[in-house]
């Protein structure tokens, strides 16, 4: 990682693109975000013209997002446990074989509406296993400082193609067909294989094995629980996918029945909300540094409310499309803000992880909306849907009122790197345990508060790590003496839990050290459990003092 400042302030919104690799991933993304609106605008206005229902109608946006609510915990463990770069070209790869077939099915009228479902989600499968790695790598090709800005410009990036991707998609589609739009689709992907094959990123090489699948996907579970501010971004992320979803999912039910347009109003319209995302993109930046979190979240749940409304009462598409605009900004104010306020939070070795639970929590809200709405547009039309799910984004807005989005902070969340494994007279294996950790402290009675405070802090830490059983106990005899004990599983489960601590844990450690009144530093004692027939052995093993 870059070392620079660590705060965003004063970083410009366009400062990513002076980094040479972002400039060219970001480039090739936006020509394969291109072909992607182009195949979404085919596969909507095909479904219009082959379902039998809204519902099916509807259904197409639950398969673009239903794979990410399914595939992305998954796949936020490959990020974390394999090369990113790899993954990517990978999933790429997959997406553009996937595109190709779904050309050939279309261009040999061999599609129904379910297959057509089947062939968007194959696609949008390759999606989720593509979006953590490509999340997490932004934090590999910008320093940290400019993450937040990195973050808007891919957004923008999207939403630009977007303001004119489906106005063309829907030329397209009008001129040649679905499988048209289905062959541009598939030609887009090939400059961002290429870009990705030829770069090489600096990362750090790790000497601990890999974690297997399972245990890495507990390890992000158990850091998402243990994280209560980013438990807070989860529910609203969801509720705000779950209510402002509805406006894509019956856009092209709008565009046909309401405004009484085709394939190419509906392009506008796409096209109208791409250009208000792209504002909104603009402007996130410097939102963030005049608003709190909270109020920009808010103020973007009203705003998509606004939109939705418009979007049932109107019957003209220029007044539609003006409503869109607003939408789309508000859309990438709060969807780019919950990303960023992720990734701010979230240190490197679990960060594909925790993105890909909030990728699962709002577009799994997505998902379930785009089917609940699809429902009510079948029994009472698109208009009385738009209304309901617009009162429910009322709703999510004031979810703030309970559980309000963190302050914006800065925090150093590189790892520390200062543990050194202790020289052991056992001969330990990797697979050696279960360990035992006793960290005793002597506290002075004036600090006893201060201590439980900030020893709380350290619990939370070290259960959200990997610890087990941790446990705070006093000495009986002599009540100035605490003992903190934990578990882990493995001594190569415990290295690995002492080497996810950041600079951000470590100022924990260093109050807990300042509150020790001892001559000598806290005494750790590090023991392994052995079985034995009368119960259970501690084989012990002194060290030095842990951070």
């Amino acid at each position: 990682m870059i070392d620079e400042k660590p705060d965003s302030e004063g970083v410009s919104a366009l400062a990513p693109f002076r980094h040479g690799i972002f400039r060219a991933v970001w480039s090739a993304s936006l020509v394969s975000n291109f072909g992607g609106l182009i195949q979404g605008v085919g596969a909507a206005w095909m479904m219009t013209t082959i379902a039998t229902s809204p519902y099916q109608v509807a259904l197409v946006q639950a398969s673009t997002t239903l794979p990410i609510m399914l595939f992305a915990l998954v796949a936020g463990a490959i990020a974390d446990s394999f090369d990113r770069r790899k993954v990517m070209l990978v999933a790429q790869t997959f997406m553009l074989v996937v595109s190709v077939l779904l050309t050939v099915f279309t261009y040999y009228n061999l599609l129904t509406p379910w297959t057509l479902l089947a062939f968007t989600f194959l696609i949008d499968s390759g999606t989720a296993l593509n979006s953590p790695s490509w999340q997490a790598s932004v934090g590999d090709m910008v320093p940290r400082n400019k993450v937040p800005a990195a973050v808007a410009l891919n957004s923008m990036g999207f939403n630009l193609t977007r303001s004119v991707g489906p106005a063309i998609g829907g030329i397209i589609v009008a001129a040649a067909g679905a499988a048209a739009a289905f062959a541009a689709n598939a030609v887009s992907y090939i400059g961002l294989i290429i870009v990705m094959a030829r770069w090489k990123p600096d990362v750090p090489v790790s000497t601990l094995p890999r974690e297997s699948l399972g245990a890495a996907m507990g390890a992000g579970l158990r850091y998402v629980a243990m994280s209560p501010n980013i438990g807070k971004v989860l529910v609203r992320g969801a509720a705000f996918g779950f209510s402002a979803g509805a406006v894509l999912a019956l856009l092209p039910l709008v565009a046909r029945d309401v405004v009484k347009g085709d394939a190419l109003t509906y392009g506008i319209m796409l096209g109208a909300f791409g250009i208000g995302a792209v504002g909104g993109a603009l402007i996130s930046v410097r939102l963030r540094q005049l608003l709190s979190s909270e109020t920009m979240v808010r103020c973007a749940f009203a705003g998509f409310a606004v939109c939705a409304f418009n979007a049932a009462l109107s019957h003209h598409a220029w007044q539609t499309s003006l409503g869109l605009l607003v939408g789309g900004a508000c859309w990438v104010i709060a969807l780019s803000h919950f990303n960023v306020t992720v990734q701010m939070a979230t240190p490197r070795w679990v960060v594909g992880r925790v993105l890909s639970v909030y990728q699962t929590a709002t577009f799994g809200g997505i998902a379930l909306g785009s089917w609940i709405w699809g429902v009510v547009a079948d029994a009472h039309g698109a208009e009385t849907a738009l209304i309901a799910a617009a009162i429910a984004m009322l709703a999510g807005g004031a979810i703030g009122l309970v559980l309000p989005l963190p302050q914006q902070q800065v925090l150093n969340l590189d790892p520390l790197n200062r543990f050194k494994e202790p020289h052991l007279a056992l001969d330990l294996k990797p697979r050696s345990g279960p360990i035992a950790i006793m960290i005793e402290y002597i506290i002075r009675h004036e600090d006893e508060a201060e201590f439980l405070a900030t020893m709380a802090e350290r619990g939370r830490i070290r259960r959200r790590d990997g610890a087990r059983n941790w446990t705070l106990a006093r000495d009986l005899e002599n009540p100035s003496i605490w003992i903190e004990h934990y578990h882990t599983p493995t001594w190569l489960e415990y290295v690995r839990h002492n080497g996810r601590i950041t600079h951000a844990d470590a100022m924990v450690g260093e109050r807990l050290r300042a509150l020790h009144s001892g001559d000598e530093p806290p005494r750790v004692r590090r023991v392994i459990e052995r079985p034995t027939t009368a119960g259970t052995a501690l084989v012990m093993a002194k060290g030095p003092i842990e951070h």
